[in-house]
């Protein structure tokens, strides 16, 4: 698995596109989401795996970085070859002083 930090994050968007998955609970994704990424909860991903194109570049993340870590593991034995775990996870992004959008 790869672990990639906010700046790690800037700097592969800004190589092409990426997605940015967002296994939270709903409650934690309510309090903020980066900008662009798509919600899926750890719990849903396998029976949601079909909404994720396994030849994307994919940044998944939570609020610490742990769920990210186990999702990373299970999307790459499922066939995904460019999964990051964003280290840290929203927490590091925020300490960070990243920026945070409103859910739509």
């Amino acid at each position: 698995m790869n672990n990639l930090d906010g700046n790690g994050l800037k700097e592969l968007q800004s190589r092409g596109p990426v997605v940015l998955l967002d296994v939270r609970t709903e409650a934690e994704v309510a309090r903020g989401i980066i900008a662009g990424a798509m919600h899926i909860p750890l719990n849903q991903l396998p029976s949601r795996v079909a909404e994720l194109d396994p030849s994307a570049v994919t940044v998944v993340y939570c609020q610490s970085g742990g769920r990210s870590a186990q999702a990373c593991n299970w999307l790459a034995q499922n066939g995904f070859a460019q999964t990051y775990n964003l280290q840290g996870g929203l927490l590091a992004w925020m300490r960070a002083g990243l920026p945070l959008s409103t859910p739509e």
